[in-house]
């Protein structure tokens, strides 16, 4: 006889739609963000209204995911098209938010996609957060070819506090052990990434890597530790190589084109994030002879 489900399993997938609805929301905001952060304009003040006739926006037609098709992809007063970077960054929000949701699956077993299950509650804001800023940094990125200091050098300062009231973060047993892997993960990360920068100015004359990325690959390891700036480093390197010698093939772009390198960091530390000790656990089998 099938034995009844938990109430940790019937209430399983209200969480889940509540955190989806939620990561939309802060896709939302992100939204405002990309636009006015580089712009260095508030992100409160004014209200949500349109860049090309500036009309507010009401509440009613602000609505995540929902608005961009009710109103057509176009502004309700002056007829503009809006963007679809704005439903594409609630939606990538509100997925990502609920991937990080499902590592803590209520139930017991195989968490759905593989994902590396976790049991300290408290990661699930640090993650969002994290990914949260790498999504703007993003977004930013290929639209102005910067990372804004918010997410790079705020980043950095996050992760080390953020380290210390959550030691589990970096596996730790306490705050001093946590305090001390952030900081040699953002150590790692800076150095590694201006030490690449530094070797390509004496090789090609010219700067080879954005001091951005530097801050943000710091900020990475400040978060995740010193493994997963390992792991962001091969993995963003192999993405960025490859999309790369595609839009030479495809487009006839430059080798000496410059190309955003801050969205390959985010996809390999989101990747980190949700996979990472099965990437670890991977490389391990795969090197290691059998027998051992």
């Amino acid at each position: 006889m099938t034995e009844p489900l938990s109430m940790a399993a019937l209430m399983a997938p209200f969480f889940s739609l509540l955190v989806f609805v939620f990561g939309a929301c802060v896709g939302s905001f992100l939204n405002v963000c990309i636009y006015r952060v580089p712009r260095a304009m508030s992100v409160v003040l004014p209200r949500s209204h349109c860049p090309h006739c500036n009309a507010p926006i009401p509440g009613y037609l602000n609505v995540p995911l929902v608005s961009f098709f009710a109103l057509r992809a176009r502004c309700r007063c002056c007829g503009a098209k809006i963007s679809p970077r704005y439903f594409l960054v609630e939606l990538l929000v509100a997925v990502l938010f609920l991937l990080v949701w499902l590592k803590f699956d209520l139930r017991e077993g195989p968490r759905w996609l593989g994902l590396v299950a976790a049991t300290d509650w408290r990661l699930a804001p640090v993650y969002w957060l994290a990914v949260g800023g790498l999504v703007l940094g993003t977004f930013v990125d290929f639209e102005h070819l910067i990372i804004p200091d918010r997410v790079t050098l705020g980043g950095i300062l996050a992760g080390l506090l953020l380290s210390a009231l959550v030691p589990a973060l970096h596996g730790a047993a306490g705050w001093r052990e946590s305090l001390f892997q952030s900081a040699v993960g953002a150590a790692v990360g800076w150095g590694a990434l201006w030490g690449v920068g530094a070797a390509g100015r004496l090789i090609f004359h010219k700067p080879a890597m954005g001091f951005g990325d530097v801050k943000l690959l710091g900020a990475i390891g400040a978060f995740l530790g010193w493994r997963a700036v390992v792991f962001t480093i091969v993995i963003s390197s192999l993405a960025g190589a490859i999309v790369g010698l595609t839009l030479v093939v495809l487009r006839g772009r430059q080798f000496h084109s410059r190309i955003p390198y801050g969205p390959y960091l985010a996809l390999a530390s989101v990747l980190w994030i949700l996979w990472g000790e099965a990437w670890v656990q991977a490389y391990v089998r795969l090197f290691t002879p059998r027998g051992f």
